[in-house]
């Protein structure tokens, strides 16, 4: 496998800024891995990606040392597929954010894409997004999605990623409707110009690492287009992090939301969407990491309950005035969110009592 790039090379921008390609790849796709080898997803993946009909395409595998066989796997392939699957093997767990920027210090690609590795492609999935991007103008190209519990290639009920109303050049209001809804970055295609100018890098050592780097990407989007289409086949993993309870990943996505803050300030955003980055720290902050806190198996701390809603309202006194929120957030979760504002304790006992009774009567929350 491939040495691994200096983790600098993106910040500087060292000879792999905006325009730069090495021979005719068109698209890059970066696969970050970490113990995949069981139950074949990773092979899955990569099979998915090899047999692509867009043959202009390579395919990074950034092993993100895992503990397991996945470094073979991607080792095996990359021996099998010479010049069209890349692999790098990290000496140290960066998380996916990290693995991710080791790739892209790697890509090639005219365009660059993501995917994580226990998902996969649809097999004409890059060539659509290609075309797209090619027949508009457009410097990001987005797909649905469908959620699926098996690996098949059929696609079921599609996901909607992205609105209609959010195509053609990224003028102000465009811009605010992708700020609220800005679809998951695997289901994108990117110019490269939007990691490289300027110089962009996503959060490492963290998980939620792409609710820390939607503003900032979508900040820089100058025409977003859409195929609709279910293209990209994301698997429920009851081991990801997002089905796992640990409070780490709480903490995780309370530390992406503010570094997001941070982006809003540093860009502009702040001013001239404030509502806009209101609502989304609201939402993934505080609403996201409250309701799903208190549903988990977790022991409750009540400091940290009085933590997180102190933070909120120290960040956006007025939060709850924000027209998206009274829009968005269904009456019940305003009710409890004003109880929490008003005393942790009492929204505790109470949330505690309520989440007994439901469990009671209807076996379920």
């Amino acid at each position: 496998m491939g040495t691994v790039p200096n983790p600098h090379e993106i910040a500087l921008g060292t000879g792999l800024g905006v325009g730069y390609n090495r021979g005719m790849v068109e698209v890059s796709v970066i696969v970050p891995v970490y113990n995949m080898e069981a139950g074949g997803k990773l092979e899955y993946c990569l099979d998915s990606l090899v047999g692509q009909t867009l043959q202009s395409l390579e395919i990074i595998a950034v092993d993100d040392a895992s503990p397991d066989g996945s470094a073979q796997i991607i080792k095996r392939y990359e021996e099998r597929y010479p010049g069209r699957v890349v692999g790098i093997c990290s000496p140290e767990n960066r998380r996916q954010g990290g693995a991710r920027n080791l790739g892209l210090a790697r890509a090639q690609g005219r365009y660059i894409g993501f995917m994580d590795a226990d998902d996969w492609a649809a097999p004409d999935m890059f060539e659509k997004l290609l075309r797209k991007a090619v027949e508009t103008g457009a410097d990001v190209v987005g797909c649905d999605l469908c959620r699926v519990s098996s690996q098949t290639m059929v696609p079921t009920e599609r996901e909607v990623c992205n609105l209609p109303e959010q195509t053609g050049v990224t003028d102000v209001q465009r811009r605010r409707s992708l700020l609220l809804l800005p679809g998951p970055v695997v289901t994108k295609l990117y110019e490269r110009r939007i990691f490289f100018d300027p110089p962009f890098r996503f959060q490492e050592h963290i998980s939620y690492e792409d609710n820390a780097a939607f503003l900032d990407l979508v900040m820089r989007y100058r025409h977003y287009e859409h195929v609709p289409e279910a293209l990209y086949f994301y698997y429920q993993n009851p081991d990801s992090t997002t089905h796992t309870y640990r409070m780490k990943s709480y903490e995780d996505r309370m530390s992406a939301m503010r570094v997001m803050l941070q982006d809003a300030a540093r860009t502009g955003a702040l001013d001239a969407f404030r509502e806009e980055v209101e609502y989304a720290f609201t939402d993934l902050f505080y609403r996201n990491t409250l309701f799903s806190y208190m549903l988990s198996p977790l022991k409750k701390d009540l400091r940290f309950l009085g933590a997180l809603g102190r933070e909120m309202r120290e960040t956006f006194p007025g939060f709850q005035e924000n027209r998206y929120y009274k829009e968005r957030v269904v009456a019940e979760e305003q009710e409890l969110i004003r109880l929490h504002q008003k005393s942790t304790a009492a929204f505790l006992l109470y949330f505690q009592t309520k989440k007994l009774y439901r469990k009671i009567r209807y076996g379920r929350w």
